[in-house]
């Protein structure tokens, strides 16, 4: 697994970008930030698109997306052929997601979770090898 890292958000998950952007720094990973640049309204599908494409292009293998609800981030993200975007709002998930879905972009809910559980989510998500096996099969469906 590569160090480089994609991250964006829109201004409700702006505060969690910048925590997590730093503490994943400071954990050795370099991290793209794709925006927002503050915490000033913006439209998120203007910041997941290039993330989404810095993914499927093969700039970066995985992302991380911030908003208030995750959904919004998360419904463009998939919009987008070969990405797996995931909901995450506690670590288990983001464990399921990459064990049984490959997820390659976890969306975290910032007005749903505390900072601590953020960190764990994307540590989860960062650290859980995706199982391969029966759950290949499922994803190279997803494509269709």
């Amino acid at each position: 697994m590569s160090n480089s890292l994609a991250i964006g958000s829109d201004h409700a998950g702006f505060k969690y970008k910048e925590m997590l952007a730093q503490w994943l720094r400071d954990n050795g990973y370099e991290v793209q930030d794709f925006g927002t640049y503050s915490a000033d309204s913006v439209d998120y599908p203007d910041f997941v698109h290039p993330l989404a494409n810095s993914i499927t292009g093969g700039q970066f293998e995985r992302g991380i997306l911030v908003c208030g609800s995750a959904n919004g981030v998360c419904i463009t993200a998939n919009k987008h052929k070969g990405i797996r975007a995931a909901i995450a709002w506690a670590p288990e998930l983001a464990t399921l997601a990459r064990q049984h879905n490959d997820a390659n972009i976890v969306c975290i809910p910032e007005r749903f979770v505390s900072e601590e559980a953020a960190r764990a989510i994307v540590s989860q998500f960062l650290n859980t090898p995706f199982e391969g096996g029966r759950h290949q099969t499922r994803v190279s469906k997803i494509d269709g």
